[in-house]
């Protein structure tokens, strides 16, 4: 049985909507976690730090050594809690594309893994996130192909036109 779901895409991609869909789609209680939670939970200080990760006024992302402890630390409690009965969904975007899902790769080992990459047009992506209002404007754009380079996946759904439960569906019909 699947046991991760993990959904790798750029800012204002539509993972997070896929996600609730998913939620109320699939049979199971699902987690939803990502790496907005992880960012969430560090001090602020943290997100202003050399060390930790910054977002420059273009919408570039610079992660630091304190923050990759961190992210190291916060994957192997994820796949800690996989391991011990909970299914989880993780919302992830790959800046450094294949490096990335190689972190994630080694954490996870021997469980049931789905992985789903969620493409969008970059100009489409910048509309939602010009419309949220809560991104700095151009990490859509910068991110769109970048998460994408080198991953391999499972399946792929593209939200520039599919909405976010159309890509549920098509998730969840691939969630053993």
């Amino acid at each position: 049985m699947t046991q991760v779901i993990v959904l790798n895409g750029g800012s204002s991609s539509g993972k997070s909507g896929i996600i609730r869909c998913l939620q109320a789609v699939l049979p199971d209680p699902w987690l939803a976690l990502g790496t907005d939670t992880l960012v969430e939970a560090m001090p602020a200080s943290m997100q202003a730090s050399d060390g930790g990760i910054e977002f420059a006024p273009d919408g570039a992302v610079t992660i630091g050594p304190e923050f990759r402890t961190l992210e190291a630390a916060w994957i192997e409690g994820v796949a800690a809690m996989a391991r011990a009965g909970a299914r989880v969904i993780v919302d992830e975007v790959f800046l450094g594309g294949a490096d990335s899902q190689q972190r994630w790769q080694k954490a996870l080992g021997e469980l049931r893994v789905l992985w789903v990459g969620v493409r969008c047009d970059a100009a489409v992506a910048t509309g939602r996130e010009v419309a949220r209002g809560d991104r700095t404007i151009g990490m859509a754009a910068s991110q769109a192909e970048v998460a994408h380079q080198g991953v391999t996946y499972d399946l792929e759904v593209d939200t520039t036109h599919a909405e976010a439960m159309e890509c549920a569906r098509t998730i969840a019909a691939h969630v053993k």
